[in-house]
């Protein structure tokens, strides 16, 4: 291939020169140093922190090579993306009709497209209104597909031709979710449900979360449920719970690893969730181990309604006894159970594991590795990590400990700096919430005047979230919004801080899209995410579609970044067609804020 025509240049010298230019600049990325490289390009740093010399070097690199690749492309690059046809208002890329498990692959020119939302979409509701009422526009199940459910329309009701409303009180198990919460709460030793925090139950791994009831409860508890079902192409768990403003991804584990660390979630619930426990070796079994922190809980659910014309005492015998069979193996006891429901606790000492017998499962060898979407494995997770600390021995005070900092790898100064740099920021990007910033009088951060109304976000992504601490900052300023906080794969694993505090978040490869539906979140921020993925050669006009995609209409968008790659956000943004102003923070560096908001297109 010519250099001229890779880089849509005629003259031949020039696209040489380019090219020359680009690969210095690739030289300079990926040449290894003998400092740990991973500091500048895995690690995120706030606005005003101060880079090492080279730090700086590889960076500008990254950033003038991109510089390069974008003006040499031309002018067709600022042209409007097309809208996407109806067959996509719910398209979800790396999932397809015919097959539930993910399968990411590359996503050619032709199919570069902005998602529509569909004709009948409408703004959601206001928190907490919307956590209960939806419109039916905004969901692939239709009301036809609601009525002829079964016992899932016990737990609901058409207020009118347009909406649907969740009953919390009525039919998600037994005699209402109220009641099944309190029957676990029993089960555990406590008084009430309202004990869970106090217990150390902080996270909740939902599986199959159906329409979100169980987690809209735990909600109300202080308890942050993450639910995680696997794709649907007709009718999404995963959608109804995002509509409803609750944290939720596509996801299965019938055959990989979960995006999450070992000792993740301090209960991991299943009520009809559809998973045979006891194939494939027992490693699906296995994956709960992983993820369940030590002391934490398993909860089965099962009711007799679905037996299929087998007696309840045979239905008690092929889940219990079964299962139970298998959770000695894996040092689990069995700590109760009510009508259909039963609860096991993993063990909370590591010395159970040496005690067995010779023919249970074997330890696993590596307890660190990022287990981003890799195959299952037959044996038991976590033990070795410094990360072993049972749910019921972690502090009940507000914050995080310096002996959990210490664990963690976290300096303290480094920490309490990152919360109060995100605690300032959040005011000003509040303040910068409003459509106003896009006339000829832009605001200035810090400027109170108008405020947004509370409740215009519901949730928020971070996309690269390090310790959380915006997550934090919307909790201490008394924002009524959720945080998925998602720290990128080849960055310093900093998820299991981020759960250990009771936060919401996942693992992800930004070069890959994100499993959710359209039209998911309120507001997406990204600290200088995308330098880090200019160094991983990631498609930023790739990242722009498929973070379109995943925000509402009406949505907002705050990226902060070096000044040349926030000047090259701008015009993606153009081309995703959101209103974009550019805000100088004003501290004598060269990081920018990019705040954009999506328009909602209308059929």
């Amino acid at each position: 291939m010519k250099v001229a025509s890779f880089f849509g240049l005629r003259p031949r010298i020039s696209g040489l020169l380019f090219l020359i230019i680009g690969v210095i600049a690739l030289i300079t990325i990926l040449v290894p140093n003998s400092d740990d490289s991973s500091t500048t390009l895995t690690t995120r740093v706030p606005p005003h922190n101060i880079y090492s010399n080279y730090g700086r070097i590889k960076e500008q690199a990254a950033i003038d090579y991109l510089d390069l690749r974008f003006f040499s492309l031309g002018v067709n690059r600022l042209k409007e993306f097309p809208l996407c046809g109806k067959e996509r208002d719910n398209y979800v890329p790396c999932y397809n009709i015919t097959e539930t498990d993910r399968n990411c692959e590359f996503v050619r020119e032709g199919e570069r497209c902005v998602v529509r939302p569909p004709r009948d979409y409408k703004i959601p509701l206001r928190w907490p209104v919307g956590r209960d009422i939806i419109w039916t526009g905004n969901v692939k199940i239709t009301k036809d597909q609601f009525l002829s459910s079964g016992t899932m329309t016990k737990r609901l009701m058409l207020l009118e031709e347009n909406q649907i409303t969740f009953h919390s009180e009525d039919g998600l198990i037994f005699d209402g979710v109220k009641d099944y919460a309190f029957q676990i709460a029993e089960m555990i030793g406590l008084g009430s449900d309202t004990e869970f925090p106090q217990a150390g139950i902080r996270t909740v791994l939902d599986i199959g979360c159906g329409f979100g009831s169980f987690g809209a409860h735990l909600v109300s508890l202080n308890v942050m449920p993450i639910c995680i079902a696997e794709y649907e192409a007709s009718g999404s768990q995963v959608q109804l719970a995002l509509e409803r403003g609750l944290p939720a991804i596509i996801g299965n584990f019938f055959s990989k690893q979960l995006p999450y660390p070992a000792l993740s979630f301090d209960m991991v619930h299943c009520a009809q969730c559809g998973i045979t426990w006891d194939i494939k070796d027992a490693m699906l079994l296995l994956e709960v181990d992983r993820v369940l922190k030590p002391g934490g809980y398993f909860v089965l659910t099962s009711p007799t309604s679905k037996a299929q014309g087998n007696s309840p005492e045979t239905k008690k015998t092929s889940i219990s006894t079964r299962v139970d069979e298998l959770s000695k193996k894996i040092c689990w006891s069995l700590s109760g159970q009510q009508d259909e429901t039963f609860l096991w606790q993993k063990a909370a000492d590591p010395n159970c594991y040496s005690s067995r017998s010779q023919a249970s499962i074997p330890l696993c060898k590596d307890d660190d590795s990022v287990p981003y979407y890799q195959p299952l494995v037959p044996c038991i997770s976590g033990t070795k990590t410094k990360r072993w600390i049972p749910i019921q021995n972690r502090s009940k005070a507000s914050g995080t400990s310096l002996s959990e900092l210490e664990i963690h790898g976290i300096k303290p100064e480094e920490f309490d700096e990152d919360i109060q740099v995100w605690r300032s920021a959040l005011k000003n990007y509040w303040s910068l919430l409003t459509p106003l910033i896009f006339s000829d009088h832009p605001k200035r951060p810090g400027d109170e005047d108008p405020v947004p109304p509370f409740y215009m976000i519901r949730n928020a992504m971070d996309m690269n979230a390090r310790y959380g601490n915006l997550n934090l900052a919307f909790l201490n300023q008394g924002k009524s919004v959720w945080v998925m906080n998602v720290v990128p794969v080849k960055t310093r694993n900093t998820l299991p801080i981020i759960l250990d505090r009771g936060f919401a978040g996942v693992l992800h490869d930004w070069c890959e899209p994100f499993p959710t539906y359209p039209r998911t979140y309120d507001m997406l921020h990204a600290n200088e995410l995308l330098t880090h993925l200019s160094s991983e050669r990631c498609s930023l006009m790739d990242l722009f579609l498929e973070m379109d995609r995943i925000l509402r209409p009406e949505g907002w968008v705050v990226l902060s970044d070096k000044l040349g790659v926030i000047e090259m956000a701008r015009t993606f943004a153009a081309r995703v067609r959101w209103e974009a102003r550019v805000i100088d923070i004003e501290d004598g560096s060269d990081q920018r804020l990019l705040v954009c908001q999506k328009p909602f297109l209308k059929k």
